[in-house]
């Protein structure tokens, strides 16, 4: 059909737009009735057009936000076992890590794909590492967190806003309670209430129930894996955040 349509086309840029033919036309005659052909008559071979069934309902992540625990260690354990988080995947649930209480929170937008038992073990969990005993704090003073439960290849992220994910994230802050936040990856910034048409410097607080906590946004660890540049400035700015 498309070869047909397509000499077609050929022949009207070559200026031939009247079907030539040997035969005489009466082009006054009258043009007999077209019979009107019945309406087809379904067989019982032939495929039925289905009924649109509505989609069901969207299932907030996490569920019912009274299930939430209100205890950190249970909602550790909430996070590994729930079946609300997610609906599985190739790559195992870490938990996060840390005391409540915590000098910083840092919150990233997943585990690392090599993570299997301890959140962020891999190389850029080195460089977070490395960058936390450069500031002078120790594993007894930081909380580390993941937006996600599990390593997910291309998450995305408004859809999972749309279905709550940010106020679970709110939740875990909540029962964490840190000092400070440090959130790495931009993705992260709106599940915080953050405005994507402003710059992320101008997020410098996390408000939630009645409680801010100071919040700096951050490259993706990836990004400063790559970039010696961006890892300058992080450091620059963290200098500002915390000794101004």
């Amino acid at each position: 059909m498309q070869e047909f349509e397509a000499a077609l086309d050929w022949w009207r840029l070559a200026g031939v737009d009247t079907d030539f033919a040997d035969d005489v036309t009466d082009w006054l005659a009258t043009p007999e009735a077209e019979a009107t052909a019945p309406a087809p008559v379904p067989s019982a071979t032939q495929p039925q057009r289905r009924a649109l069934v509505p989609d069901k309902p969207r299932v907030a992540i996490g569920g019912e936000r009274a299930g939430w625990p209100t205890d950190l260690s249970a909602f550790h354990r909430w996070w590994l076992e729930s079946d609300t988080l997610d609906a599985g995947g190739s790559f195992p649930r870490i938990a996060p890590r840390g005391l409540a209480g915590a000098e910083l929170m840092v919150v990233v937008p997943e585990p690392e794909e090599v993570d299997r038992e301890t959140l962020m073990s891999g190389p850029e969990g080195k460089l977070l590492a490395g960058f936390l005993a450069a500031a002078g704090l120790g594993t007894n003073q930081t909380y580390l967190a993941a937006a996600l439960p599990r390593h997910t290849p291309l998450p995305e992220w408004d859809r999972l806003k749309a279905d709550g994910l940010g106020d679970l994230l709110a939740h875990h802050v909540a029962l964490a309670a840190p000092n400070r936040i440090i959130a790495f990856g931009r993705n992260i910034l709106p599940l915080l209430g953050h405005d994507t048409a402003q710059a992320a410097a101008t997020l410098r607080v996390f408000n939630h129930d009645g409680v801010s906590v100071p919040l700096m946004a951050a490259p993706t660890l990836g990004e400063l894996l790559r970039s010696a540049g961006r890892r300058k400035q992080l450091w620059q700015r963290w200098l500002d955040w915390t000794e101004g």
